[in-house]
């Protein structure tokens, strides 16, 4: 069957999850840095962020008490999350080229909405793609099948004809349970040979 729908994560896909180079931003020591990292992005806390079942304040209070020996530090990191993510090069150019190619192009992705508000231009290309589900918008995340079911009955769209792109396996096999095809996101160019692959016209 003929792929007409290209998916994608945001984090390790169109951009770099780059937590630790904002962690480290601050000049903590290593010691400090490990108890920050445990406390907040480390720590199952964060699926909860992602989730939005708890707003700001209250994700503050829970990665304050996973560990009070750095409030200081956590509340440092936390007051502005935008420096986690960087855009890559790629990504707009390549949500681009499959649209002008004919592809619809969507986005499923974890993603907080403290993060959302705050990164401001970084997430730009959501403005370039016909759809996406963003995790605590739909107080889901994956690999929940029904982050999944939401996308495709949204937008209607075919899971055969649809292929999802993730960095990790697990979100990828929970597509592939859903119907759609799938691909584990391990390098841009990789991904683009396997597109290629699956007869998606990559080039103009």
């Amino acid at each position: 069957m003929t792929i007409k729908n290209i998916i994608f994560d945001i984090g390790n896909v169109l951009m770099a999850f780059c937590w630790e180079k904002h962690f480290r931003s601050f000049g903590f020591s290593e010691d400090i840095f490990q108890k920050v990292a445990k406390a907040t992005v480390l720590s199952p806390t964060w699926d909860e962020f992602d989730k939005g079942a708890l707003n700001p304040e209250q994700l503050l209070r829970d990665f304050i008490k996973n560990d009070p020996t750095v409030e200081e530090e956590i509340r440092q990191v936390y007051e502005d999350i935008s420096g986690t993510i960087e855009i890559y090069p790629y990504a707009e150019e390549w949500i681009r080229t499959l649209k002008e190619n004919g592809y619809n192009v969507y986005v499923l992705s974890n993603f907080s909405e403290k993060l959302h508000n705050e990164c401001g231009n970084k997430v730009d290309f959501l403005k370039e793609v016909d759809g996406y589900i963003l995790s605590y918008q739909e107080k889901l995340i994956k690999p929940d099948d029904r982050i999944y079911q939401t996308l495709i009955q949204r937008y209607g769209l075919v899971p055969e004809e649809s292929v999802f792109i993730d960095d990790r396996a697990d979100n990828i096999q929970a597509a592939r349970k859903n119907g759609l095809l799938g691909i584990v996101f391990q390098s841009y160019e990789e991904t683009i040979e396997l597109l290629q692959s699956m007869k998606v016209k990559i080039s103009i």
